[in-house]
């Protein structure tokens, strides 16, 4: 196997300053695959962050434990009171915050790569609103168990992100026919929600408002296994189909002129990230702006044109997981959804974003 390494310039079109040096590695069999080192190292450091961020909300909660002493119950090496709460109750809870960040942060970069518009994520195209829907559906109706429930988040996501895809083909689907379907369909199912919750009982409508927050209270085992099913199935998926994902951004013409089966690729993503999506709202409800955030913090600290998939997925996971941890040390544990927290540091930073945009007089 042989590497070199090359410095490429990046025009400012792209998003990216100066240069920035790209691997290309060449297997015996003539194979080469071009690394960019610096989205690499990124992805790799958010992800140290993640687990870092991890271990600390593990040793967090009424029953404090290190960081040292979380690390060696993890290898197996702590006490019975330490083993109940690090593995039992704790553990999972850290584990679905990891998985549904993970899942958010690609699913968002799916959507804002296909639809080549950064407000394209989950949040606005109402896949989200869909997952409620469903949800909403089995507590408001049926007054269903937890299990149920995710069941039926799960298949209101589906169910919208189909609806969404044949309403936006015309020949293809185009990024702004995405977003504007998606927005008129959010808005629909917004009203069905609201309808719902009109419909149901105090105790249902209590139930209902909490899940619609966005918490990972609760979470256990049950939510861990199916998540990281889902993820260890789509995620090399979705890599695998990176590079022309990445053309497809160029249009459809050249892609097409690259070898690139543009409608194939594209619809096989668009799946995968309404699987991504609805999966991990099912787990920890409707999760806000994380999908939307996500994507554009690793875009920033990449400085890498292109759908930027890996450090997206450890971006989304480090901040569902910090924000927990931030929401635990502000209010104590249990006190505060994390989905209040993503929803008001996400609403910060769309705004910082629209007020750089204006300044710099692209909006």
């Amino acid at each position: 196997m042989k590497t070199e390494s090359r410095t490429e310039s990046e025009t400012p079109g792209a998003g990216a300053a100066g240069t920035r040096t790209r691997r290309v590695v060449r297997t015996p069999g003539g194979l080469s695959v071009r690394v960019d080192v610096r989205a690499l190292t990124a992805a790799g450091l958010l992800l140290v962050a993640a687990l870092a961020a991890g271990v600390v909300l593990i040793g967090t909660g009424d029953y404090p434990i290190g960081a040292a002493d979380v690390l060696r119950t993890l290898a197996g090496q702590g006490d019975a009171g330490q083993e109940l709460v690090v593995n039992a109750l704790r553990l999972p809870r850290v584990l679905v915050g990891l998985l549904v960040g993970a899942s958010l942060g690609l699913g968002g970069a799916l959507f804002q790569s296909i639809s080549r518009n950064p407000l394209g994520s989950p949040d606005v195209l109402g896949l989200g609103q869909g997952a409620t829907a469903g949800a909403l559906v089995v507590i408001v109706l049926f007054s269903g168990s937890a299990a149920e429930v995710t069941l039926g988040a799960l298949l209101g996501g589906l169910a919208t992100g189909f609806a969404i895809y044949l309403l936006a083909w015309k020949q293809g689907v185009h990024g702004y026919r995405l977003v504007l379907v998606g927005i008129g369909v959010s808005a629909i199912v917004t009203a069905v929600n609201g309808y719902l919750l009109t419909k149901a009982d105090l105790v249902d409508a209590v139930r209902a408002v909490v899940w619609m927050t966005g918490s990972l209270n609760g979470r256990g085992w049950e939510q861990v296994w199916p998540l990281l099913a889902l993820c260890a199935v789509l995620v090399p998926l979705v890599l695998a189909n990176a590079r022309g994902l990445r053309m497809t951004e160029m249009g459809d013409d050249i892609s097409y002129a690259l070898g690139v089966r543009v409608e194939r690729v594209r619809a096989l993503l668009m799946v995968a990230a309404v699987l991504l999506t609805a999966s991990a709202t099912a787990a920890a409800g409707p999760v806000a702006f994380v999908a939307l955030t996500a994507p554009q913090l690793a875009r920033r600290l990449t400085r890498s044109p292109g759908p930027n998939l890996l450090p997206a997925m450890c971006m989304g996971a480090a901040l569902l997981v910090t924000a927990d941890l931030a929401s635990q040390r502000a209010f104590g544990a249990d006190q505060l959804p994390v989905g209040v927290v993503t929803g008001v540091l996400g609403g910060l930073y769309l705004l910082w974003l629209l007020v750089t945009e204006r300044r710099a007089g692209r909006i």
